[in-house]
């Protein structure tokens, strides 16, 4: 049997748990419970341990206030191939901006396939680390958010402002490059 072992945080957007695989982090989602890990990891050793967690949650706690913060944790991606596909693809998507389905399933090579795209985002076990967040409709409007459309939101709003602070690339006009 497979231990999972996890732990609540705190963040600005409201309480979540994570939980760590032998391999890695294995699930991170807000307003979840036990009952929530249980379906989540039906054939796991589900085991309580704040002090193992405590660093992760940290990190993910400042990911969630300071998007531009770029945690270092190894990841347990559970899923389909074409689910893991996704998620990885997610996890290139820089930080203050946004794509479609759609150009999502054009990287991977399906251009007709952007509703799997959508239901690979839906399966997402890794809120924020693997951020489904970036992934809008075809419109530009925000769609659905497994853990709230109004946390997308913020989210969203919180990386596009992240990014417009950070120092320019390209030096401004007249300033030479040293």
């Amino acid at each position: 049997m497979n231990t999972i072992r996890y732990a609540f945080g705190d963040s600005s957007l409201g309480p979540f748990v994570a939980a760590l695989s032998e391999r890695g982090l294995a699930y991170v989602g807000f307003d979840a419970g036990l009952a929530e890990l249980e379906a989540r990891f039906p054939d796991g050793d589900l085991v309580e341990d704040q002090a193992a967690l405590a660093e992760a949650i940290g990190e993910l706690a400042g990911m969630i206030d300071r998007p531009e913060s770029d945690a270092d944790l190894t990841l347990d991606l559970q899923g389909s191939d074409f689910e893991c596909r996704v998620w990885n693809a997610l996890r290139e998507i820089p930080v203050g901006t946004t794509t479609t389905y759609g150009e999502i399933a054009a990287r991977l090579g399906v251009p007709r396939q952007a509703r799997e795209v959508g239901e690979a985002c839906a399966a997402n076990k890794l809120a924020v680390v693997v951020p489904c967040h970036r992934v809008v409709k075809k419109d530009g409007s925000i769609s659905g958010y497994r853990w709230g459309v109004r946390r997308k939101r913020k989210l969203l709003e919180r990386e596009h402002s992240a990014r417009l602070l950070q120092p320019a690339v390209v030096p401004p006009h007249g300033v030479t490059a040293s």
